[in-house]
């Protein structure tokens, strides 16, 4: 690629499938790296098959994957592990996320890879880690987060625990994967040679909990943590307050916070009544906070004038928006936060924004998505200097294969 970046020099291939692996390359690429995204014949990654669809051509699937090359093979075959391991020898980094042992017997373990190339960073997604009792099983982001104690905190106390509707687990996880290889390439540029990295859901989502963990471990047990519906249970005020036709996050931790608070819905003589002293007395009366606040919304014109009443006071305040109200959102569309792109196959759309932003690498690079094996032959050509006839034969061979790309 022409326009240079942080990664411009770095190689990557790419093993990875869904969504955990393909954000960490999906980052790599948006930071210059030249990602080679091995899919496996005769589908390729399965997203490709999930919606939007458009002829064919996954919007999921383009979010995700834009600016790596398809080299699709059918590593049933020998021919393709021999192509495999020689495009391993000139990689910097290598990334999977199946299950663990599919990929060693594929014939592409730690140990092989890093005998063909010591300065290699392998690095390894999967749902629970490569090692413990549940290692051996698959599973997707949902798992590791049931498996974490997260699930259990998301809902109403009154009800069963609640499914989000978005990929927080597998994004978190590819974040923290990228984050691994860049302190792995720096260790390697300081003479520490390749190593191996294994970075899981579960991980991941423990790594989250912020309070519920060392609070529970301190009380030795006294307190459990659960969910708690739309309010903190040990911070108040901190939580969904429900206005005239929408519904708000408010949070006043701060005594300025607080203050404000009490000013804004016209009772500042609560700022020093001993009931409301700190965050965790005024927990012990949340209904009354509560009840306090939501009065207040409802008697204002709308929720809007609440919510900017609030932001006046320098009170911590956020619409709860819904993702189409977030699209459209000037300080996301602003930022890039929400980023149009322009695909060959399905024209124009939204996906999130590149959240890592450099001072030196301010332009976006041009990226498009590949269709499958679309990259089979410049890849080969380029990479392993294979000629016309070779990898003609490689074809017929069906030892690579191809989607026909729409003109």
């Amino acid at each position: 690629m022409a326009t240079k970046h942080i990664l411009s020099n770095i190689k990557v291939l790419d093993f990875t499938h869904a969504v955990a692996g393909p954000t960490s390359t999906r980052l790599m690429a948006e930071m210059g790296a030249d990602i080679i995204k091995v899919e496996r014949a005769p589908t390729g990654d399965m997203i490709r098959g999930m919606p939007f669809l458009k002829d064919g051509r996954s919007g999921y699937y383009v979010q995700q994957n834009r600016g790596k090359k398809s080299l699709c093979l059918d590593m049933r075959k020998p021919e393709a592990l021999d192509i495999l391991k020689k495009l391993v020898a000139q990689s910097d980094i290598l990334l999977e996320n199946f299950t663990p042992g599919v990929i060693a017997d594929m014939g592409l373990s730690w140990d092989v890879v890093h005998e063909i190339n010591p300065e290699l960073i392998y690095c390894s997604i999967s749902a629970f880690g490569q090692t413990g009792p549940l290692s051996k099983l698959p599973g997707y982001d949902y798992m590791g987060q049931a498996y974490a104690g997260v699930t259990s905190l998301i809902g109403d106390p009154e009800d069963g625990p609640m499914m989000p509707m978005l990929a927080m687990g597998d994004v978190n996880t590819g974040v923290h994967a990228t984050a691994a290889i860049g302190m792995a390439l720096f260790h390697r540029s300081q003479g520490g040679g390749g190593q191996y990295i294994d970075c899981s859901l579960l991980d991941s989502y423990f790594h989250c909990q912020d309070m519920n963990v060392q609070l529970c471990s301190n009380t030795n047990g006294e307190v459990q943590p659960s969910r708690n519906g739309r309010h903190h249970p040990a911070v108040a005020p901190d939580g969904i307050f429900k206005g005239k036709d929408s519904y708000m996050f408010v949070i006043a931790l701060t005594p300025k916070q607080w203050r404000g608070v009490c000013e804004v819905v016209g009772q500042p003589e609560l700022f020093d009544d001993p009931r409301y002293a700190t965050f965790s007395d005024r927990a012990a009366h949340l209904p009354e906070i509560v009840k306090l606040i939501e009065d207040w919304i409802v008697s204002m014109p709308s929720d809007d004038a609440a919510r900017e009443a609030l932001e006046a006071a320098y009170v911590p305040v956020a619409p709860v928006l819904t993702p189409a109200q977030a699209m459209e959102h000037p300080h996301l569309i602003e930022r890039g936060t929400v980023r149009t792109i322009s695909d060959r196959g399905l024209g124009e759309f939204q996906i999130p924004g590149m959240p890592l932003r450099f001072s030196k690498f301010t332009d976006l690079l041009p990226l498009q998505a590949p269709y499958l094996g679309e990259h089979n032959e410049s890849v080969l050509r380029e990479r392993l200097e294979m000629n016309d006839e070779e990898i003609m034969q490689l074809t017929e061979n069906k030892v690579l294969v191809a989607e026909a790309i729409p003109a």
